[in-house]
C-alpha cells in the first residue's frame, strides 16, 4: 500500500486557525457549526498545540496562541481572512452560530450574487461567512443587481 501525500479525508487547502482558549473554541465550533473533534494535542502547560476538527466534509486545524512563536489570534493581531461555509440552510446555521455566541458582522440577507449570505465573528475573532446558494445568475444579471444594490 502506497503512502498518500494528501491524507484521506483532506483537501488540498486546510485552514489552520490560531485561537485564544482553544478548548473553549473547540466547544464553540461544535455548537455553532456541528464540528467533530478528530484530534487534540495538549502541550505540557495544557495549551493546545494542535487540534483537528471536521466541519461537514472539511478539516480545520487549530491551536492556542503562542505569542513567543508569532502565533496570535485575531483578538491580538486582527485578521484578513474570512472562513466561508456553504450549507443547506443558511438561516438555520446562522441561528445556531448566534446561539453558540457568535456576533453579527454582516446581517444575513439575500445577496445580489444569488446567495443567502451573512457574516459572524466567533469568540476568538475569526470571521465566518455563512451562505446557501439560491440561484444561478449570468454575469450580466449579477452586474445589474450589484448596481441596484449599491445605488439604492
Amino acid at each position: 500500500m502506497s503512502l498518500k501525500r494528501v491524507p484521506v479525508g483532506y483537501h488540498r487547502v486546510t485552514p489552520h486557525l490560531c485561537v485564544r482558549d482553544a478548548p473553549k473554541m473547540i466547544e464553540f465550533y461544535k455548537q455553532a457549526f456541528g464540528a467533530v473533534e478528530k484530534s487534540r494535542a495538549p502541550g505540557p502547560d495544557g495549551k493546545i498545540m494542535h487540534a483537528s476538527l471536521q466541519i461537514g466534509d472539511s478539516i480545520v486545524f487549530l491551536n492556542d496562541e503562542f505569542p513567543e512563536f508569532g502565533g496570535l489570534s485575531p483578538l491580538a493581531s486582527g485578521s484578513t481572512v474570512t472562513m466561508h461555509l456553504y450549507v443547506e440552510d443558511a438561516d438555520k446555521q446562522w441561528a445556531q452560530a448566534l446561539a453558540a455566541g457568535a456576533e453579527v458582522v454582516m446581517p444575513i440577507d439575500n445577496a445580489f450574487w444569488g446567495d443567502r449570505y451573512g457574516i459572524v465573528k466567533d469568540p476568538s475573532g475569526h470571521q465566518w461567512s455563512i451562505a446557501s446558494h439560491l440561484e444561478d445568475l449570468t454575469p450580466e444579471q449579477m452586474q445589474e443587481r450589484m448596481a441596484k444594490a449599491f445605488c439604492g
